[in-house]
């Protein structure tokens, strides 16, 4: 139905809507039909800045990945905690991460992991799209920070996209 009405972003203008109407704090027939072109207009408005549409190839594997990342946000506030309260200086080394992801959800996705996990911070995506930049504040090694975030994260995200 939203394509036949050309709706660019069908959530967008649900969201829209619906937040026209709490912000209008009335439902009257005037807040809904400006509601309505609201969440008509500005989608068509955006249209040129939002990306193509990722296509998941396998979007079952998104719970899981949502868990790992969860987890791994505990255990790392756990682990960063610790290297603060023991007064032992960290080593922060800046990590440049060779990208196997082609499709830029997918790198927006993993950047956004490794940002959101203490202890880790995406830094810069190259302009050829092809290795990130991250910043990590304790380790020994460059190698194993690549390893664990190409086992952890982008080889469920390869899965999910491609």
């Amino acid at each position: 139905m939203f394509d036949r009405l050309n709706f660019p972003q069908p959530w967008l203008s649900v969201t829209l809507f619906v937040v026209w109407q709490f912000l209008s704090n009335d439902i009257s027939g005037a807040s809904v039909v400006m509601g309505l072109i609201l969440a008509w207009l500005i989608p068509q408005l955006t249209q040129g800045f939002w990306p193509e549409r990722p296509t998941l190839s396998r979007p079952w594997r998104m719970p899981g990945y949502l868990l790992r990342v969860l987890v791994d946000i505990v255990v790392a506030s756990i682990t960063v905690a610790r290297l603060i309260l023991s007064g032992r200086t960290p080593k922060p080394v800046f990590v440049s991460y060779p990208l196997e992801l082609e499709q830029p959800m997918a790198i927006t996705i993993l950047a956004s992991t490794i940002s959101l996990t203490p202890g880790t911070v995406s830094a810069d995506v190259s302009d050829d799209q092809r290795i990130l930049l991250i910043h990590t504040l304790d380790a020994s090694n460059e190698q194993e920070v690549i390893d664990a975030i190409k086992q952890r994260y982008e080889k469920p995200l390869l899965e999910m996209f491609q």
